[in-house]
């Protein structure tokens, strides 16, 4: 049985993660719950799965998550930074899943990875703001992160037995989001409602947005660099709208390994949970006979420039990733609240960048003054 911590249990991904092990009846013990500040989910998932420690972020909360349990199946609790990161660092576990949003997220992985857990990653800011720092740790403790991301568990998955030296490029699928086809005029009037309504994918509203912006894809690229030791020269993006390859490997003979499935993102979390083994799950399976057309084409850097931005971060650089995730992270929170119009997002996040003195080789201390920055400045940009 292994022994798991899902980190952002609330979220669409921690809840998707714990719907994998409920299917998995023995397969798994959930040591510990993280989450934000939804309390009451937390409590009806402590009661369902009985982990021995739980944390949340907010010291309020977790007293509201305290008084709603019963003696008997409330677990050791804690709270803040701190209490992320102890139940990272878990002795028992197995497997940390990392599913918090935001560069919240950075501290937690470092403690599960500087602990010696294999990480299952489904937090995109930790790679982007500090790709490097994570890295070294992982080659110096010996471990391993399992990409939950759907198009980064595709590449693992194609890299499968392969030399890292014989890739040629690797081949990033985006959906292109529900706003592929709209002119430019035509994103000037954008709604929230409108950008929450993606067309292949279910997820939490922030990864949902960017998706729209294709700000999503740009992060990818950045931790792609980080994951499997390529130069960006070597990451190419296409728009896939049909969602069903979920991204590909070229190798220096030409050849093109991809990996296909239904949209659905059970898929990656259970290859993390279940690797090196693949175990007959609940996802559909892929009716190739229903499948009508597997279009792609190039994204379009003018209407959608959050992916350029992403690419140009990437290349400089140094706490640039950092400041580009945190800017994006403020802009489409005051996009969600109606104080910033969709377009606004990478014109934020591109002027923030703009002002932005780089620090080549930064630590840790550094990218997070530098992610305390960009929120800064990108709030004042916004309003």
């Amino acid at each position: 049985m292994k022994n798991v911590i899902v980190l952002g249990s609330t979220g669409s991904i921690g809840r998707q993660t714990l719907e994998v092990i409920r299917n998995f009846p023995g397969k798994f013990k959930v040591l510990g719950l993280g989450a934000g500040k939804n309390w009451r989910l937390l409590a009806d998932q402590v009661k369902e799965f009985r982990p021995a420690a739980a944390a949340m972020a907010d010291e309020r909360e977790l007293l509201h998550l305290k008084n709603s349990l019963e003696p008997a199946v409330c677990p050791d609790l804690a709270w803040g930074r701190e209490g992320l990161e102890d139940l990272a660092r878990m002795p028992e576990a197995d497997l940390v899943v990392v599913a918090i949003t935001g560069a919240a997220g950075i501290y937690p992985t470092l403690a599960a990875i500087s602990a010696g857990k294999d990480v299952a990653l489904a937090n995109k800011e930790t790679l982007v703001a500090a790709g490097q720092l994570v890295m070294d740790q992982v080659a110096r403790k010996n471990t391993v992160i399992l990409p939950v991301d759907s198009e980064h568990s595709a590449i693992w998955q194609c890299l499968c037995c392969h030399d890292i030296e014989t890739i040629e490029k690797i081949i990033l699928t985006a959906s292109g989001g529900p706003f592929r086809q709209l002119g430019r005029e035509q994103l000037e009037s954008v709604t929230v409602d409108m950008a929450l309504c993606h067309p292949n994918w279910v997820m939490g509203s922030k990864i949902t947005i960017d998706s729209a912006t294709l700000m999503n894809k740009g992060l990818e690229v950045i931790e792609a660099k980080w994951l499997f030791g390529v130069s960006y020269s070597q990451i190419e993006v296409v728009v896939h709208p049909q969602s069903i390859i979920h991204s590909a490997v070229e190798y220096r003979d030409g050849s093109v390994i991809a990996q296909m499935g239904v949209p659905d993102m059970r898929l990656p979390i259970q290859y993390a949970l279940t690797y090196p083994n693949r175990l007959s799950g609940p996802v559909p399976r892929l009716k190739w006979t229903d499948l009508q057309e597997l279009t792609f084409e190039a994204p379009d850097l003018e209407r959608f420039p959050a992916l350029r931005l992403a690419f140009e971060a990437g290349r400089a650089g140094g706490t640039m990733p950092a400041v580009l995730s945190a800017a994006n992270e403020v802009a489409v929170d005051l996009f969600l609240k109606g104080k910033l119009s969709f377009k606004g997002i990478p014109s934020v996040v591109g002027s923030v960048m703009d002002r932005h003195n780089l620090v080549e080789k930064p630590k840790l201390d550094e990218i997070m003054e530098a992610d305390r920055w960009a929120r800064e400045k990108a709030l004042q940009a916004g309003i």
